[in-house]
């Protein structure tokens, strides 16, 4: 079902989260893209919560000072809201940092946004809740989540309060373009450590460019889409084998050309042997299918997917060159 806003004079309320993250930033943009195209419509008013001032804070209507670890003060953050767009997370090993954000501090924003009756939720998780694959072409829930990390597990742990909440939750697989500091430098030093692709790239890999996922967050923010309290995957709906990734990413000179392919154990091993900091699992993230049918949310937002994430390497091929020789990578 679509809920599409109707044109009034009242500024739509919108809170966001995570504003400053890779996603947020996006979303920033496309937010401020949509404010620049406003025409006969109700404007938007963005109020960005933050534990501090940002250029982020600073493209909104309204900064509020809070920290997701601390429930207290979340207080008033979504007070007379119509929209909440949460797209904080904390990502990393410590398993308690992570709950007390990701589980505790969604739990707690998402029982403001109750009171003070937001109508519209938009909570960012991740399809890592499911763990190692293959996984191929599953929908929503196809395999049993089955998260490995403390990221995954408190990200999954706090989709429940944002489901209670009437939250709809997008779960996004791999996202690419400028601001990435995993995927593609995470492929790079694999890459580099291995010295070859691996299984002849066959591995199908959802992916979505960061800005195509911006557009489909602010698409449902406004109030096109499905009913809230369901779950979605957020990718873009075709899939990517890894060879092409790294043709792509190879190709625009992002990444150094791969002369060798060598079945997966051997590049195991030669990852063992080199030292990177880079995991067995992070391997089989890249090495495996992980491949999660996305068309759905696309169609209930009534949102374009676009011509696929590799196609904004072109747009963000300058950021990933100057990123990756940062990194010594490339």
């Amino acid at each position: 079902m679509t809920h599409a806003r109707q044109a009034c004079a009242a500024p739509l309320r919108l809170v966001i989260t995570g504003a400053t993250g890779f996603i947020g930033t996006a979303v920033m943009s496309e937010l401020a893209r949509v404010r620049g195209e406003e025409s006969g419509s109700a404007s938007l008013h963005l109020r960005v919560v933050g534990r501090a001032a940002s250029r982020a804070a600073a493209a909104g209507d309204e900064w509020v000072r809070a920290d997701l670890s601390d429930p207290g003060s979340l207080r008033e953050c979504c007070a007379g809201a119509d929209v909440l767009l949460h797209l904080a997370s904390v990502i990393g090993s410590d398993e308690r940092q992570c709950a007390a954000v990701n589980t505790e501090g969604t739990a707690a924003l998402m029982a403001q946004a109750r009171r003070a009756g937001v109508g519209r939720i938009v909570h960012l998780s991740t399809a890592a809740v499911y763990g190692q694959g293959p996984h191929r072409g599953i929908a929503v829930d196809g395999v049993a989540p089955a998260p490995v990390s403390a990221t995954s597990r408190t990200r999954l742990a706090g989709e429940g309060p944002a489901l209670a909440a009437g939250a709809v939750v997008l779960r996004p697989s791999l996202v690419i373009g400028a601001g990435d500091r995993w995927v593609v430098p995470g492929l790079g030093r694999l890459l580099e450590a291995t010295g070859a692709m691996w299984g002849g790239g066959r591995a199908l890999l959802s992916l979505v460019a960061v800005g195509d996922l911006a557009r489909l967050v602010v698409r449902l923010a406004l109030g096109h889409g499905p009913d809230g309290g369901s779950v979605w995957h957020a990718s873009h709906p075709e899939p990517v084998a890894a060879g092409a990734l790294v043709r792509a990413l190879t190709g625009r000179g992002i990444l150094a050309p791969v002369e060798r392919d060598l079945p997966e154990a051997e590049c195991l091993e030669r990852l063992a042997a080199s030292g990177s900091r880079m995991s067995p699992r992070q391997f089989w993230m890249l090495a495996q299918d992980h491949w999660y049918d996305s068309a759905g949310i696309w169609e209930a937002a009534g949102c374009t997917p676009g011509p696929g994430p590799l196609a904004c390497l072109d747009e963000a091929g300058f950021w990933y060159r100057e990123y990756m020789g940062r990194a010594g990578l490339g």
